[in-house]
């Protein structure tokens, strides 16, 4: 199963894996988690701002790839055209961002982010 990680759940599954719930570990474990340059995106900008302990954001993507065995998504137009059709329910543009991508893709995302949920977007969690 592929699953869009979400930038919390991406940084615990490496760091802190007890803080996710049961579904959402066995969903990472049973398949191919797909990690968004948007999650990459907001590690640089929250590192540098010193609200996140990584001494180097930059290579940090490329570890937490190979660490988790997934790939990538970059930010496509089909994305910014999802997100563009998206109510205005949730305000971190990080997460609707995440959102976006996952309706367009038709990818499960896993977050904790209750109000996800509000989102045409299937949610583990």
């Amino acid at each position: 199963m592929v699953n869009l990680l979400d930038t919390s759940v991406l940084l615990w599954t490496l760091a802190a894996p007890n803080r996710l719930s049961e579904a959402a570990r066995e969903a990472i474990a049973a398949g191919d988690p797909v990690l968004s340059v948007a999650s990459y995106w907001e590690v640089v900008i929250k590192a540098r701002k010193g609200l996140l302990p990584i001494s180097d954001p930059v290579s940090w993507r490329t570890r937490a790839a190979g660490l988790l065995g997934g790939r990538v998504l970059p930010i496509r137009a089909s994305h910014i055209t999802a997100l563009a059709a998206l109510p205005d329910l949730h305000r971190d543009p990080f997460d609707r961002v995440l959102i976006a991508q996952a309706v367009a893709e038709g990818l499960p995302l896993v977050t904790s982010d209750r109000q996800i949920g509000a989102y045409p977007v299937r949610v583990v969690w």
